[in-house]
């Protein structure tokens, strides 16, 4: 059993659906089917269309779904000067909050104030950027959030690369002596969820192969190994 905190507790790795994928205009139906399910975390995806070139969903928005979750909301900010933000979110109810390494000049400071703020701190790091930036911190964060897609849009294909980063990744955290979650975002399905476990990651974000799939249900007992 791993516990970054115990509301957080589970046995195994966790699933997080991406609700960039879900049907916008049926979304408290997909957030209740997540709820009915296996999965363990919302994985909410904020961007800009300046970090990325994309705009997905904003305040409004998390504040109507943390209304109809029963699970953790797992806050992805693809956004510049997300320091900015951090207690808006907290505020929302985000129980976990992620920044991208590429998007924070002082990153100590920006992982303590989320902490501070009663979150569980994520970092993320874009397909080109080398896990070896985050040596100096990680200790100071719950999370590592490896993109294995360009972020920005939904539904594109895995970057294989990733299963190596990973593995170099989990090895750093374990002679580091860090506790904290690898969280795999892009490209994440039914092919290969189980390389991904088996390579060091715990938390998957599973979009178009969660809601997408012909039975949602199924896909998300398949990604959580007990199909």
């Amino acid at each position: 059993m791993k516990c970054a905190e115990s509301h957080l507790c589970f046995m195994g790795h966790l699933l997080a659906p991406s609700m960039l994928a879900s049907d916008f205009a049926n979304l408290q139906r997909d957030m209740e089917m997540i709820n009915a399910s296996e999965a363990d975390w919302f994985h909410l995806d904020v961007m800009d269309g300046v970090f990325v070139p994309n705009i997905s969903f904003g305040m409004p928005v998390i504040e109507a779904m943390a209304k109809h979750a029963a699970k953790p909301l797992d806050v992805h900010l693809m956004i510049v000067d997300p320091d900015r933000y951090l207690k808006t979110f907290a505020d929302l109810g985000a129980r976990v909050l992620t920044v991208h390494l590429e998007a924070c000049n002082h990153l100590h400071r920006t992982l303590s104030a989320i902490r501070d703020l009663g979150m569980l701190a994520g970092v993320a790091v874009n397909p080109h950027t080398p896990v070896e930036g985050l040596s100096d911190v990680l200790n100071d964060l719950d999370l590592v959030c490896l993109m294995s897609v360009n972020p920005g849009f939904g539904g594109q294909k895995f970057i294989p690369k990733t299963l190596d980063k990973t593995r170099k990744l989990r090895n750093m955290m374990n002679e580091a002596g860090s506790n904290a979650h690898i969280e795999i975002d892009g490209g994440v399905g039914l092919n290969n969820w189980k390389s991904l476990v088996d390579a060091g990651a715990d938390v998957l974000v599973a979009g178009s192969s969660t809601f997408k799939a012909a039975d949602p249900h199924a896909a998300i007992r398949e990604m959580k190994g007990l199909g």
